[in-house]
């Protein structure tokens, strides 16, 4: 790999964004159609995971994704930094093919932190993921026999339901490419191009082909003769096709004890964070200041004064080191200093974390604001999302690469804390880590979108899902819930923690608060997958817009941070209620708000994907729909235990050692 790579000089013009608006259109006649076994929708890393189990299975799948590259996170989105905890780490208990991921990326490079960070063991070029991903792709079709159909650039548009309106027949999608005489594919940012992506005609940009998705066999008997994954980033199809989801902040329960809002509120997820790259160099570069950058530095810190430090935070996800620099030490935190050369991929919660939280400024649109928008008109759909958002987010994020080197204010620590540091240099270009002349991710990192309810069942009256204390490794006995929760919620809470003492706490034989603490997560018997991470929040703000001087994160957000015990992913919420043939993987599985916060990083991913993709090949070949196999617990199916032994024979871990 070379030692160098290309920067271009910072210029990006935002020009102001199309209407939020749909149009109802007539969805125009398909120019060609694309068979397959299962429609994975969404490219990163938990429809890369998705993909990779169907191939090995031997399936023809048809993968889609919004932009160019396959990745997700590690690539299109710029977290080139993969989020592990020891726990699974030091026993390297992942999904077999998250394994073969860390293994290609250290094969590349000759070491697997070719950026010598110090948040993760594994800091690389986002460039490269994208090319190393979609070769193990490749590989996997060739070793399984499978069929890998790859359409990237490509978006979903609108799904074709069968008449009792619990199958997906078919998908309709649009891919573009540069129109003869147009710049390249990521010549503008996101906000300018996302919905001209969603809309069927050409246009001075963009040429448009339309793809029809449909099942590669008939149908046999009742089974579904596909699947369709969705394995967006915000939940896309979940949208599209109206299943029931939430959006935003729980109400508080005793299931979700320390959500912020007793009612709950739609508007307030996780902020998202536009990535981008810079290079220490030997000399001072000339910065000019964008003209929006007044807007946006009053939000801008260190957060902390341990991390109050530019090499640290330079170093937080440095993707590429050329020399290593000089061990030193600052807020109890080891590194090596920077050197000129090194690259650093920013991704920081007051810097570049766009952190929308009202209905004014939601990035994420609800159900009413899709309707309102006509987005669920039939060929209305534009992406779900908020594009004016999009736009203040690029240019948020642009503005904090100019405090980084120019800026000398604080918002949170105060006045003499930040000095410039001049010597670094924005990298952009086709050729650049991002792989934009804009020099920002393709797509923004989202922590969170829609979530799926899932299906009514035994002890999930109203829908399944993870709630909070399935997870937290918290013992709730603060004084903050005695006065928050009711008396009754707050009992209920005590009973559900107690476990086998349960009934001992219900009859009063024992006192709630003489629960011993429990010591795991919760134990599900259809769990197809594991993941470990704390409960992390980068919470929405209080006031629209985020920038808004003085403005504050939204008070109780950070109630339910903290560590979480080792998890488990139940078949059952990777299943949406309404549609058979469809399953969800990703940050969009049933969740609560608090468990979202852990149920969403790289190694999650992975194992969400290679659970959907093993079920979906498992249930075309034993003629099953997926909600069959979960419908009568706590009854076993015998066919879930089937599954579940394949996917552990097949090294996709599906509970931790000496939890179960």
């Amino acid at each position: 790999m070379k030692r160098s790579l290309v920067s271009l000089s910072l210029s990006v013009l935002f020009l102001t964004s199309l209407a939020s608006t749909a149009l109802t259109a007539t969805p125009k006649t398909p120019e060609k159609q694309e068979t397959c076994e299962i429609l994975v929708v969404g490219g990163g890393l938990a429809g890369a995971a998705t993909a990779y189990e169907g191939l090995l299975a031997g399936r023809t799948v048809c993968l889609t994704e919004i932009t160019d590259w396959v990745g997700g996170q590690i690539s299109a989105q710029g977290t080139s930094a993969l989020d592990e905890r020891p726990t699974q780490r030091s026993r390297l208990f992942y999904s077999r093919g998250y394994l073969e991921l860390r293994d290609r990326i250290q094969r590349y490079y000759g070491e697997l932190n070719p950026g010598d960070c110090w948040v993760s063991e594994a800091c690389f070029i986002p460039r490269d993921a994208h090319k190393i991903l979609l070769r193990i792709l490749q590989d996997t079709a060739k070793r399984g026999k499978g069929t890998l159909k790859w359409f990237p650039s490509t978006v979903v548009k609108e799904l074709k339901l069968s008449p009792s309106g619990n199958l997906i027949e078919s998908a309709i999608a649009i891919s573009h490419k540069p129109a003869a005489g147009a710049p390249p594919l990521n010549t503008s940012p996101l906000s300018q191009t996302i919905e001209d992506w969603y809309r069927y005609e050409n246009s001075s940009r963009f040429e448009k082909s339309i793809v029809r998705f449909v099942p590669q066999k008939p149908p046999q008997g009742n089974a579904p003769n596909w699947y369709v994954i969705d394995a967006t980033e915000t939940g896309e199809i979940i949208g599209l096709a109206d299943v029931p989801y939430r959006v935003g902040i729980d109400p508080r329960t005793y299931l979700e004890p320390s959500s912020s809002s007793a009612t709950g509120d739609p508007y307030c997820t996780q902020g998202f964070t536009y990535t981008f790259a810079m290079e220490a160099t030997k000399e001072p570069q000339t910065h000019v200041m964008p003209s929006f950058y007044p807007q946006h530095e009053p939000y801008y810190s260190y957060e902390l004064k341990r991390l109050a430090d530019f090499g640290l935070v330079f170093t937080y996800r440095r993707i590429w080191s050329p020399e290593k620099g000089k061990p030193t030490k600052f807020g109890g935190i080891n590194f090596t200093t920077p050197t000129p050369g090194d690259i650093s991929m920013q991704n920081w919660t007051w810097g570049n974390d766009y952190r929308p939280g009202t209905s004014e400024d939601n990035f994420v649109l609800t159900r009413n604001q899709l309707q309102t928008t006509g987005q669920l008109q039939p060929g209305g759909w534009l992406g779900g999302l908020r594009t004016e958002t999009l736009r203040k987010g690029e240019e948020h994020a642009i503005g904090y690469f100019h405090w980084l080197v120019a800026g000398t204010t604080d918002s949170q620590l105060g006045a003499g804390v930040k000095k410039p540091y001049p010597n670094h240099k924005y990298l952009s270009g086709l050729d650049s880590p991002m792989g934009t002349v804009h020099g920002l991710s393709k797509y923004p990192y989202i922590r969170e979108g829609r979530r799926i309810i899932g299906r009514q069942g035994f002890g999930s009256p109203n829908g399944f899902s993870i709630w909070e204390i399935d997870i937290s490794r918290r013992d709730y006995k603060e004084d903050y819930y005695r006065k928050t929760l009711s008396p009754q919620m707050y009992r209920d809470l005590r009973t559900a923690l107690s476990g086998l003492e349960a009934v001992a706490v219900i009859s009063g034989q024992k006192s709630p608060e003489d629960v011993m603490r429990r010591t795991r997560s919760s134990i599900y018997s259809d769990s197809v997958g594991i993941g470990h991470y704390a409960i992390d929040f980068h919470p929405c703000m209080t006031k629209s817009p985020p920038e808004a001087p003085g403005n504050t994160e939204r008070e109780g957000e950070r109630q339910g941070a903290g560590q979480s015990y080792p998890f488990e992913i139940p078949l059952r919420s990777l299943i949406p209620q309404k549609i058979d043939n469809m399953l969800v993987a990703g940050k969009s599985i049933a969740t609560s708000h608090i468990a979202a916060a852990a149920y969403r990083v790289h190694s999650f991913e992975w194992s969400s994907g290679a659970a959907a993709g093993t079920t979906a090949a498992f249930a075309l070949e034993k003629g099953i729909a997926p909600y069959q196999l979960v419908d009568e617990l706590p009854r076993q199916e015998q066919q879930l235990e089937v599954l579940r032994r394949r996917l552990e024979n097949n090294g996709n871990p599906t509970a931790f050692p000496d939890t179960s």
